[in-house]
């Protein structure tokens, strides 16, 4: 599965470590895996979760700031982040219809309801991003899930689209895998790779790791690269 962002923003810091705490354990039940980042006031968070989060569970009443004004400065570089509300007091919740929250829930959060909740927002978030790509090789044609390619390459005059999945090959060129995948978060490092920017941990030097992987960057395609990638975490790419 693809690597989730998730950010859990809440003042009190027991709340905030139960609802990671769920999430690790529905990670765990589920066999998933997802990057869970905490933010505990409105101004880290209006500055951290603007760009790079897929769900936001935020609470509502922050000690600077209010949630629901947080999240329509969000909105502002990031329209498609999925937003569940946690509060004490449902009513204020309910006006999660200004941003376009998807649901809420109700403090003291139990396991049995954030679940519920999580699996709504998850569901919603892969129905937005799993898009397919139709791949060809001598057996026929593959149906790719444009989310799970972690990034292709040129191998022995073939593509390999390594995924979440396992690896597939293809015929055809990496220009035309990147015309497939084109206005998607795809950047070649260099003529043997074209890098899915959401599995990026690390660049360093002309080293860039990719879903655990380490691969070259050229010195050509490194200006490019690094441009696309500062564009997808700046909220100008999408998985």
């Amino acid at each position: 599965m693809e690597n989730v962002r998730i950010a859990v923003v809440d003042d009190e810091k027991a709340d905030s470590d139960l609802i990671s705490g769920y999430i690790s354990r529905y990670a765990r039940e589920k066999g998933e895996d997802f990057f869970v980042a905490q933010y505990f006031t409105a101004a880290t968070a209006a500055v951290n979760c603007r760009n790079g989060y897929d769900i936001i569970f935020m609470d509502v009443e922050l000690p600077d700031g209010n949630g629901i004004d947080v999240i329509k400065k969000i909105r502002e570089k990031n329209k498609d982040v999925i937003v569940v509300f946690v509060t004490n007091m449902a009513q204020f919740a309910v006006r999660g219809y200004e941003v376009r929250a998807l649901d809420y829930v109700v403090k003291p959060v139990s396991y049995f309801n954030f679940a519920a909740k999580f699996t709504e927002a998850l569901e919603t978030f892969r129905m937005r991003s799993d898009e397919y790509i139709w791949i060809s090789n001598k057996d026929g044609k593959i149906r790719l899930s444009a989310a799970s390619i972690v990034y292709v390459e040129v191998f022995q005059h073939m593509l390999v689209y390594h995924t979440t999945e396992g690896d597939y090959k293809a015929s055809g060129s990496l220009l035309s895998a990147q015309e497939a995948l084109k206005n998607r978060s795809f950047s070649p490092c260099n003529r043997c790779y074209l890098v899915n920017l959401r599995y990026v941990t690390k660049v360093q030097g002309l080293t860039a790791t990719v879903g655990g992987k380490q691969l070259q960057i050229s010195t050509r395609s490194r200006s490019s690269f690094m441009r696309d990638l500062n564009d997808y975490l700046a909220g100008g790419g999408g998985g």
